[in-house]
């Protein structure tokens, strides 16, 4: 009887195995999940610990008060992450990132350990450890906002399958290669690999927009008149080659006038003054005009066909015009791309100390990657939370140099010694390089790199424990969300600072942060001559927003109850 038990039991498991089974994906991407302490302390419900920003002010750069305030933020970036989709959600305009390769030789950190080649699970390993972090960084794009992602040979398969999945196949914009090593890498076992991939994901492919590129040199040569609308060359009016003789095209045969002071075309003649012009050629041939009669005056009233004077006498030309920019091809090969010497030396330069990073990118392939997304948005936000070097931060900063534009960067990167020589990433690489940037240094041949300008500050990623719903635990978060309320509003300039309720503000927008709801009255006394719009947090145990209490100022104020907004967030992330 026993027995049978057993064997009642067996076949009930073998039973409830086989749903779960089922339940599994059929087709494609499929690894093992591995747990993760980062995410574990947030998630796990008996010692939970809820992430949060502390600002480092002596870390803060500000060279011009007018200038947007970029972030960076020091810790493990699934944490900012997190703390990004309160603050960011839907704001990012794309987001470029060039996360840790897996190629077994090059090692990276999961649970405080080295993952190298002899990890039998590095690749379920790195799969579980990115889609964590691009589920996060999916809900921080816009709309048309759009993912760049870097990757090498070892993980291209993995990587494309996991951000089809993430992002869907339908908005895989393309994949670009770039030569980034023209030398080859001699250690490869077949081929000496020179290029690294660039995934281009948009949120919604549908409403992204691939900005189309400047002239090339050699279309440069070409077409090289320029008028209103744009760049064109000259070709002759009158038709050669194949079909080109008035027995194949009787209609494209007849007359245009040309006054001989101005040059003005008309396909009547309109006096004296007027020559009339045919399409024969100098053996007296008769020939064709390219286009018919009625496109010829409709290109004759645009300015599109012309007559300049020869040594022949007068010729007609078509302006043939280049189409509105080129779109980008996926294959960039350019000396400038190269990681060595616009990567690993640029740094030297920079920080003055060779070897401090591994494998950087060259800054132009970073910029040109940039530049296909916002080349024309000139105020967008760039987000890189594989920051490493700051490349990316870097990027920004010369495109607005280049354009006078006020794009914007958050960076975010762990501190750790990642690559073994002693130099922690944010504060020895990443910070130093983004400070020299701003406020210009001396490279290694000592001569003085003016400065590109702009503003930084710098925040760590910090923990609020939150085992419970308390009232207690609720006090907590919100005493020291105050930093992530102004990260998200974008106001970090002190008005009023007090017990009860805190004041900051930027150019044009103001955040009020109300601690003692007793207080409304007074906030609302020392808001009443402050002109803009004011984004008020305040606290509540529960989701009350005290919509009568700001009745009658509803059109100056919006507002939100704090921790709630904050927890509301964490609830779908951490679930």
């Amino acid at each position: 009887m026993r027995k049978q038990l057993e064997v009642e039991k067996l076949k009930a498991e073998i039973e409830r195995l086989k749903k779960e089974l089922k339940k599994k994906k059929k087709y494609g991407l499929v690894w093992e999940e591995k747990p993760e302490e980062v995410v574990e302390m947030c998630t796990n419900p008996k010692r939970k610990k809820l992430p949060v920003l502390k600002g480092v002010k002596n870390k803060e750069i500000i060279t011009d008060k007018d200038k947007p305030v970029n972030l960076l933020i020091e810790g493990d970036n699934y944490h900012a992450l997190s703390v990004l989709n309160y603050t960011h959600a839907k704001k990012v305009d794309v987001i470029y990132i060039d996360p840790p390769y897996n190629t077994g030789s090059s090692k990276w950190i999961y649970n405080n350990k080295y993952v190298d080649s002899e990890d039998a699970f590095r690749h379920s390993k790195w799969l579980s450890f990115m889609f964590k972090r691009l589920k996060l960084a999916r809900n921080l794009l816009k709309d048309n906002g759009v993912i760049i992602c870097t990757i090498d040979d070892y993980e291209i398969h993995s990587l494309g399958l996991l951000m089809d999945e993430i992002f869907g196949e339908k908005n895989r914009m393309s994949i670009l290669v770039i030569e980034s090593n023209p030398r080859g890498r001699t250690s490869n076992a077949f081929f000496a690999t020179s290029h690294e991939y660039y995934l281009f994901y948009g949120r919604n492919a549908s409403k992204c927009k691939i900005e189309e590129q400047p002239l090339n040199e050699e279309q440069s040569a070409v077409f090289k008149y320029k008028d209103e609308i744009s760049y064109y060359r000259l070709l002759p009016m009158r038709k050669s080659g194949a079909a080109s003789r008035r027995d194949d095209r009787p209609k494209q045969f007849y007359p245009i006038y040309v006054n001989k002071n101005t040059l003005e075309l008309s396909m009547t003649k309109l006096s004296n003054t007027w020559e009339e012009l045919l399409p024969i050629d100098e053996s007296g041939e008769e020939r064709v005009w390219k286009l018919g009669r009625e496109n010829c005056e409709k290109y004759i009233k645009s300015g599109d066909v012309i007559a300049k004077k020869g040594k022949t006498g007068v010729k007609l030309y078509q302006k043939d015009r280049i189409k509105s920019g080129r779109k980008p091809k996926t294959m960039w090969i350019d000396p400038k791309y190269d990681a060595s010497a616009h990567g690993t030396n640029l740094i030297a330069e920079i920080l003055g100390k060779r070897n401090i990073f591994e494998y950087p990118k060259s800054l132009y392939a970073v910029i040109d990657s940039l530049k296909t997304i916002i080349r024309s948005n000139k105020n967008a936000l760039v987000l890189d939370f594989f920051a490493g070097s700051g490349t990316t931060g870097h990027a920004v900063l010369e495109l607005n140099k280049e354009d006078g534009g006020n794009r914007k960067f958050i960076l975010c990167t762990n501190n750790e010694d990642n690559n073994g020589n002693g130099y922690k990433i944010a504060e020895d690489v990443c910070y130093p390089r983004i400070k020299k940037i701003i406020e210009g240094y001396k490279n290694l041949r000592g001569e003085q790199v003016e400065g590109l300008g702009g503003n930084l500050k710098y925040f760590k990623t910090d923990f609020v424990d939150y085992n419970e719903p308390s009232d207690r635990n609720k006090i907590k978060l919100t005493q020291q969300a105050t930093e992530m309320l102004c990260v998200k509003e974008g106001t970090f300039e002190k008005v009023i600072d007090n017990e009860k309720f805190k004041i900051f503000k930027n150019s044009n927008h103001y955040t009020g942060i109300i601690w003692d709801q007793t207080a409304i009255p007074d906030f609302k006394r020392a808001i009443k001559d402050m002109k803009g719009k004011f984004s008020v947090y305040v606290f509540s145990l529960g989701d009350e927003t005290f919509d009568d209490e700001f009745e009658d100022i509803k059109q100056k104020v919006k507002l939100s109850p704090i921790p709630e907004a904050i927890l509301r967030v964490y609830r779908r992330i951490f679930k």
